[in-house]
């Protein structure tokens, strides 16, 4: 089975730098999710219009690696980044970090619907806010942020927590 996009993002970042490092973090920047020709049936929609927030599962298109090296089985994935969080002088293992370096490049963010438009030139289009996606970033699933399921206060973030957050750049 090939994993292949069902939509991509129109936003005012047409290359990485400036992208905010998480969703939500600046929740004023907009966003249309413009799906493609084979998606673009309004039913797919039908009761999203009763959802506030949305998880969109896309690829760090930006950081494309070549993972593997002429059929050889090697991988060019390193398996410790430097987080921006820790001002990339620690080395941390890359599942304990959201870096886009990854062996599948791909992202996950919460993002808040705007808008839906079933109709238009561009078949149904969801607007959205709090997205910290590029220009034209593959989307590969949509799925409807479910506050009971999704939301645990009680998580431990490891270092994140033990981190002092005037001292975090966003």
């Amino acid at each position: 089975m090939e994993i292949r996009p069902i939509a991509y993002i129109k936003t005012d970042f047409p290359e990485k730098f400036g992208v905010p490092r998480q969703s939500g973090l600046a929740k004023s920047l907009s966003g249309v999710i413009v799906f493609e020709k084979e998606f673009r049936n309004p039913d797919a929609l039908r009761g999203l219009e009763g959802f506030s927030h949305l998880w969109l599962i896309w690829e760090f298109s930006a950081n494309r690696q070549k993972v593997e090296r002429q059929g050889s089985g090697d991988t060019d994935w390193q398996p410790t980044v430097r987080p921006p969080r820790l001002g990339g002088n620690e080395q941390m293992g890359v599942f304990a970090t959201r870096s886009p370096f990854r062996p599948n490049p791909l992202g996950l963010s919460c993002v808040k619907i705007a808008g839906i438009e079933l109709t238009g030139p561009e078949g149904p289009t969801i607007r959205v806010t709090g997205a910290d996606l590029m220009d034209g970033t593959p989307i590969y699933d949509i799925k409807p942020y479910i506050r009971y399921a999704d939301a645990r206060p009680e998580a431990i973030c490891g270092y994140v927590d033990s981190l002092d957050e005037r001292k975090v750049r966003v």
